[in-house]
């Protein structure tokens, strides 16, 4: 499977293929949007982010867009009063300075993130907007994001999200950051670009990506029934038939967990919940209208192979069976099974980031020993 991703990577890049603007008349690099400026609406879900808030606030009331087409949403679940009052505070210094941005609170927090947002798109002035854009609290959107982005919905009936790729302000901060760099950098450019080129779908990154909500509404809108609300909403839209578009070369800022126990904390949260989304969506991928073809990707690549059986692959041979074969010496592994596999697939994970070739024994170490956490 990756090695399969990385060849259509390599030829992405020999071909060097793109998303294609519908409507050929528009020019990104001319940076004015080519005219099309629709109604937007920003959301930034937040809770106790006493720590960034500021930055990014300030980064979506930079975005380059009309006044009167965007609407930004400050959704603050925190039940701290005083990182509340903090964010009132900058809210209301940047509508003092003109910017349309509204701040709110909810008082029952059911949900998570997944409820966040369903409340804030329940507000009546959400029905005069036709796209939003979501940004968690630590990411900083440049200001031409919304340029860069909204014009593939031009003329684009069938095209439901357009994602950004991330980048991250951190990188180099210390080891820990350096290894994530590796798989987030194998993550965006093989697997994100390749699915979104070849099949139009992949699994949507919950931020930095831009929604039409007619695709997100009809799909179901926001459930909280899983801790992967954004794979969730992803793998309903495909399955109504929308398209997705992922933009290799639109980045959006934002920091990489700096600690091991936040890093933790981090990959609890996007690995826990897909094989419960799978057993809930599984019925719905059979009786859905899609093509077999699609139906087989998301059944037995998206789910049960990358989500299920390579995760469980390394867990069980680094955790279980070669400790095992300390107390049983006379049994043995074939080398391809210890050694040949494991090395294979963290070398091409680690090639769409070759700056970070001299961490490649570190990153094997990592990458195995992670597979417990």
């Amino acid at each position: 499977d990756r090695l399969i991703l990385c060849l259509g990577c390599f030829w992405i890049k020999i071909k060097n293929v793109k998303p294609v603007l519908k409507d050929g008349s528009v020019d990104l690099e001319a940076g004015d949007g080519g005219g099309y400026y629709p109604m937007v609406l920003v959301q930034i879900p937040m809770c106790n982010e006493k720590e960034v808030y500021q930055q990014s606030i300030a980064a979506v009331c930079s975005l380059e867009w009309p006044k009167s087409k965007l609407l930004i949403q400050i959704l603050d679940d925190s039940d701290d009063s005083m990182t509340q009052t903090l964010i009132k505070e900058e809210v209301h210094k940047w509508q003092k300075d003109g910017a349309n941005i509204v701040y709110r609170h909810r008082v029952i927090r059911e949900g998570y993130k997944a409820g966040n947002l369903k409340s804030a798109m329940n507000c009546s002035y959400v029905k005069d907007y036709e796209f939003v854009t979501i940004f968690d609290a630590d990411f900083q959107p440049s200001p031409d994001f919304l340029k860069r982005t909204v014009p593939y919905f031009k003329d684009n009936e069938d095209l439901g999200l357009v994602q950004a790729r991330w980048s991250f302000v951190n990188k180099e901060e210390n080891l820990l950051t350096r290894l994530q760099l590796i798989n987030l950098a194998f993550h965006f450019e093989v697997e994100q670009q390749v699915n979104g080129i070849f099949l139009n779908f992949f699994g949507f990154n919950g931020t930095a990506g831009v929604w039409r909500i007619k695709a997100l509404e009809g799909s179901g809108g926001w459930l909280e029934r899983t801790t992967v609300e954004d794979m969730d909403i992803a793998v309903r839209a495909h399955l109504h038939g929308w398209k997705f578009i992922f933009l290799n070369d639109v980045e959006c800022q934002c920091e990489l967990p700096e600690s091991y126990e936040a890093y933790r904390k981090q990959q609890h949260r996007w690995h826990s919940g897909p094989m419960q989304l799978f057993r809930l969506c599984l019925p719905a991928i059979i009786e859905s209208n899609i093509s077999i073809w699609k139906k087989g990707n998301l059944i037995f690549l998206f789910f049960l192979l990358r989500k299920l059986i390579l995760p469980f692959y390394s867990f069980t041979l680094f955790c279980i069976i070669l400790p095992m074969t300390m107390f049983i010496p006379e049994a043995t592994l074939p080398t391809w099974v210890v050694c040949y596999i494991p090395a294979t697939m963290s070398f091409l994970n680690i090639l769409p980031a070759p700056k970070s070739f001299p961490f490649v024994v570190p990153y094997l170490l990592f990458e195995n020993t992670m597979s417990v956490t």
